[in-house]
């Protein structure tokens, strides 16, 4: 199993919050992963509260390649407002596109992950 850990679940990490041992057990057994978007949107946080030491762990983190496929991330979109799901960003889509692409499972607590599952046919880390 490979996890593509998402932005929410590492803030809720860093602050050692309610699911930290998930993460710890995950990371105890070489299964977790990022990308570069995942990055993108924690190091500069990271830097702004010059957090260093935690940079350096995360860019240890095992990275998914990152290649967007434009016509799927439409097709995604479509699908999902299709079944009403309305307020999913295209990142969002991007990491949900990038976790099935790798055959890997999203460890996230944004809830239109689990919500539209089905509908794009992505694992999620539960």
């Amino acid at each position: 199993m490979r996890v593509l850990v998402d932005t929410s679940v590492w803030i809720d990490y860093f602050k050692s919050g309610v699911d930290s041992t998930e993460v710890d057990k995950l990371i105890e057994n070489n299964v977790v992963y990022t990308n570069d978007l995942i990055l993108t949107e924690l190091i500069p946080y990271l830097r702004l509260k010059n957090q260093i030491s935690i940079i350096n762990i995360i860019k240890e983190i095992s990275v998914f390649p990152l290649f967007i496929d434009w016509l799927e991330i439409q097709d995604f979109q479509f699908k999902c407002l299709k079944s009403g799901l309305n307020g999913i960003g295209i990142p969002d889509l991007i990491i949900a596109q990038n976790a099935k692409q790798n055959n890997g499972y999203i460890f996230t607590f944004d809830k239109h992950f689990n919500l539209s599952k089905d509908i794009l046919s992505i694992n999620v880390y539960i």
